[in-house]
């Protein structure tokens, strides 16, 4: 991938936020690890605040980790923490496709007490240090045939509240959110929610996803006049609900998302477009071989487009990255989070982007 612009940004604006950066705690650097027990030990996870074990799934009522990749993996995984004593290892719930029932399950108390009470024997047995929801979505359109329902809302809002009175104070509760409008509107009581829980994790990232039929950014720090979802718009939202900045983490994507049958106008931006692939940051090279990179001040986002093949991608790189830390320490957010972690390059990749970031 050739590279046509400086990767240089305008100085980061401003918002009307109110926090002073030296009055933030430290920022969470928080790592979602779908792999197996080996492969994250080239990326030294143990650097990381919190790494997220991905994903566990609803056995009737209960939270599993019943694979034979969980049963090797987390205790992997908690093993770390003899070298990172701070280091937290949070189990998780769902994922994309992994919380089918998670609406009919969690509508009754019952269903409630039991997860709960699951999640804390696990925790108790395993050595881990609390959980982290990824249910997608309460209230409004996940993936194709899973139950949404408008009192999801209320049921996610008992969730942690059951999930709290089991694992007590000390146990960190998170989840993560759709970094787009409908679902911080309509999702989550976010009143009733954040006193109960420790750090909301926003997706914002595929804000441009698999679906659409148009390109754009799809983890952008900053929305523009054609794409006004983005981390900067879905922080303000959250900031104009209540939200304390110190329980927001914002999201990178540690991969690219590739469209195909794009027309070349603005180098390929909101074009009329088909979703073809992803593409890992380890990869990025040869995944965009005869691409050429582009920065949009605007959006303080990376992309490409490759003219022979009519391709266009939208992604995050050291950059961007660095960007969205350090925007992140300046308005007092709690954290950086990002998927996942083997997407990454092993070294001067990132993540090592984002750590330097934060010593900074």
């Amino acid at each position: 991938m050739t590279r046509c612009e400086p990767a240089c940004s305008r100085p980061l604006l401003a918002l009307a936020l109110g926090a002073c950066a030296h009055a933030a705690p430290p920022l969470a650097v928080i790592g979602y690890y779908p792999g197996d027990s080996a492969a994250f030990r080239a990326h030294r996870p143990e650097r990381l605040t919190h790494i997220i074990y991905s994903f566990g799934h609803l056995r009737g009522s209960e939270l599993a980790v019943d694979t034979l990749a969980a049963r090797t993996t987390i205790p992997a995984l908690v093993a770390l923490k003899r070298q990172n004593p701070r280091l937290r290892v949070l189990l998780s719930l769902g994922g994309w496709t992994g919380c089918a029932t998670c609406s009919v399950v969690f509508e009754s108390d019952s269903g409630r007490k039991a997860f709960a009470a699951s999640v804390r024997r696990l925790n108790d047995s395993l050595g881990t240090d609390g959980i982290d929801l990824d249910w997608e979505y309460p209230v409004i359109p996940g993936p194709p045939g899973h139950r949404y329902v408008p009192w999801d809302r209320e049921s996610f809002t008992a969730l942690v509240r059951a999930l709290r009175a089991a694992l007590g104070p000390g146990a960190e509760i998170t989840f993560a959110a759709g970094g787009f409008t409908d679902y911080l509107t309509q999702a989550v009581d976010w009143a009733a929610v954040m006193p109960v829980v420790d750090r909301v994790h926003l997706m914002t990232y595929d804000l441009v996803h698999g679906y659409s039929k148009e390109t754009g950014h799809h983890t952008p720090l900053r929305g523009t006049r054609r794409q006004h979802e983005s981390v900067e718009h879905a922080v303000r939202l959250l900031d104009s609900l209540g939200v304390p900045r110190a329980k927001v983490a914002i999201g990178a994507a540690f991969y690219a998302r590739v469209f195909g049958g794009v027309d070349s106008a603005g180098g390929g931006r909101y074009q009329a477009a088909w979703f073809e692939r992803g593409v890992s940051w380890r990869t990025i090279d040869a995944g965009l071989a005869g691409f050429t990179r582009h920065w949009d001040r605007d959006a303080e986002a990376p992309y490409a487009y490759n003219p022979a093949t009519r391709e266009y991608a939208t992604y995050d790189d050291t950059t961007s990255v660095r960007l969205k830390t350090r925007w992140a320490r300046r308005h007092g957010l709690g954290g950086i989070m990002f998927w996942q972690l083997t997407d990454d390059a092993p070294s001067g990749g990132l993540l090592d982007a984002i750590l330097d970031e934060t010593r900074r």
